[in-house]
């Protein structure tokens, strides 16, 4: 494990951007996962900033991500779908039909669960998969429980993330109640993973997953079993 200490938000979203060109520029077809949340934003400015200028290439890069709502059609401006397209994907030159995020509208949800975990075994797995973390310790959205999930699944999102996710929507009322998620299995066989996390409210849960106890109460507190884990903070 690595662990980081960034200055700043814009420190950390640089350091971030940072170990994500890197991993390009090294191998150009990589397999990126990707997350959603505020904390990534940062990040994502200072690739398309880089792109840009002309620093990086993502022609051949595929991505896929965490998670999705369930009941969002990806043209909706709260699906994860609308958010990496905004904030990522239509500013830099990757081929949208290689960008992947769960379908939360498909017909039969379980399908698509399997449907994704196979759509990660034929791209060859994830490379780098970046992470941010819930105040409960979720990663993507596998919330707390009695066990690891291991495969993608449907979950039933905790009360303290409908809370954090109710500011995206106009009432906590239109928060979904359910998601799909990669699952942990496909998370820890990533070959590297790049854990952020941001804001003096994160410190306290992010010690819990790197140096607590291994538990499915704090679902990152699995990451300490991963052999190539980055960590960038930011608790100011």
């Amino acid at each position: 494990m690595r662990v980081i200490e960034a200055k700043d938000y814009a420190d950390l979203s640089r350091k971030a951007a940072n170990v994500i060109s890197a991993q390009v520029i090294l191998k150009p077809h990589a397999v990126l996962g990707l997350a959603t949340g505020s904390t990534p934003i940062g990040t994502y400015k200072q690739l398309i900033e880089w792109y840009k200028k002309g620093d990086i290439d993502f022609s051949a890069v595929k991505s896929i991500n965490l998670d999705e709502y369930v009941g969002l059609m990806g043209d909706n401006e709260q699906s994860y779908r609308y958010f990496m397209n905004e904030n990522l994907f239509r500013h830099i030159n990757i081929n949208l039909e290689h960008t992947y995020v769960p379908n939360g509208v498909a017909a039969d949800p379980e399908e698509e669960c399997r449907r994704y975990d196979a759509l990660i075994e034929e791209v060859g797995g994830i490379d780098l998969q970046l992470l941010g973390i819930g105040h409960n310790g979720h990663i993507g959205f596998n919330e707390p429980g009695q066990a690891f999930e291991k495969t993608t699944h449907i979950v039933k999102l905790g009360e303290s993330t409908i809370q954090a996710n109710a500011r995206f929507f106009e009432s906590i009322d239109d928060v979904p109640r359910q998601a799909i998620t990669m699952g942990i299995k496909s998370i820890m066989q990533a070959k590297k993973l790049l854990l952020i996390a941001n804001g003096p409210d994160k410190k306290e849960i992010v010690e819990k997953a790197l140096y607590g106890p291994v538990t499915p109460s704090v679902p990152a507190s699995i990451l300490q079993f991963h052999p190539n884990l980055t960590v960038i903070t930011c608790f100011e």
